[in-house]
């Protein structure tokens, strides 16, 4: 028995057996180590996405992988093991996100929310509490950028550090979110 082999993916790698007068393809087991280095990356920030969390998304990929291992006898085709899985990121994703859910509902029923005292509304006054709805308003960078500065007292070059930007991305941010603050605020006086 004769074995060739054709062409190979990156990722895969397929034998040929010639039998008889016929040619018959057997799936090879998949390169495990190339698939790994050539999609987890992508296969992370997929997860990501779907559970809006790094280290969750990374260990969805890395059952998704474990799976791929415990299962490449059984794969059809090697040539979809990317496909396989991609679908196994977006289902251990869902599976995540429903466990973390059903835990979430445990824990309400476990623990009752905590709700602000009934008087803080009172505690601050009415100038607080416009300036807290302002920022509140604000696009999510600009608030980091000033909730850093102004109640963390961080200068801008440890802002830029926290937020991993420039120190010139911290200026403009800081600017542009005082003069949308100053926007909202005539508002509500008006």
């Amino acid at each position: 028995m004769t074995t060739l082999a054709s062409a190979a993916t990156p990722a895969v790698t397929r034998t040929v057996r010639a039998r008889g007068t016929g040619v018959t393809f057997v799936p090879a087991e998949v390169d495990l180590a190339d698939l790994y280095a050539a999609h987890h990356l992508s296969m992370v920030r997929l997860a990501r996405l779907l559970v809006d969390d790094l280290a969750t998304a990374e260990d969805v990929v890395q059952d998704a992988f474990l799976g791929l291992h415990r299962n490449q006898a059984t794969l059809r085709d090697p040539g979809a093991a990317v496909g396989y899985i991609r679908q196994a990121v977006v289902n251990q994703a869902r599976s995540t996100l429903r466990r973390r859910r059903t835990a979430r509902a445990h824990l309400r029923v476990a623990e009752p929310d905590v709700a602000p005292p009934a008087d803080a509304g009172l505690l601050l006054s009415e100038e607080h509490q416009q300036v807290l709805q302002a920022v509140r308003r604000l696009p999510e960078r600009q608030r980091e950028v000033l909730v850093l500065r102004f109640w963390s007292g961080l200068s801008e070059a440890e802002i830029a550090q926290a937020m991993g930007v420039s120190r010139g991305t911290v200026k403009s941010q800081a600017s542009r979110a005082m003069k949308t603050l100053q926007t909202y605020l005539e508002e509500a006086r008006s």
